[in-house]
């Protein structure tokens, strides 16, 4: 099976910027092993089973609660049965039919 989810978790009691407490989400999602892409509106995530996805938001609002007050977040997911290594291999689909690349 292949999760794909695509989350975006912020603290809104901070300011404008806030890359320094999304940075801390990023981390732990790098050391967790998970395939991830940081995009510029949210970060997607490729897990096995949806527990394991569900085990990172709950990671990643753990990773904000102990010095934010007020914490958003939006969660989309596409959840396939019998596929894997769905991530990179949808936008390479894409491309092929386009004869280019994509992303850069």
């Amino acid at each position: 099976m292949s999760v794909l989810l695509e989350f975006s978790m912020f603290p809104t009691d901070k300011g404008e910027s806030v890359s320094s407490y999304v940075s801390r989400i990023i981390e732990m999602i790098s050391q967790s092993g998970v395939s991830y892409q940081l995009t510029p509106m949210g970060t997607i995530i490729e897990c096995e089973q949806i527990d394991e996805a569900l085990e990172i938001v709950k990671k990643a609002y753990e990773c904000l609660e102990k010095d934010c007050n007020r914490i958003y977040s939006s969660l989309k997911f596409d959840i396939r049965k019998g596929q894997k290594k769905r991530l990179f291999s949808k936008i390479k689909s894409i491309e092929e039919r386009l004869g280019f690349e994509v992303q850069k």
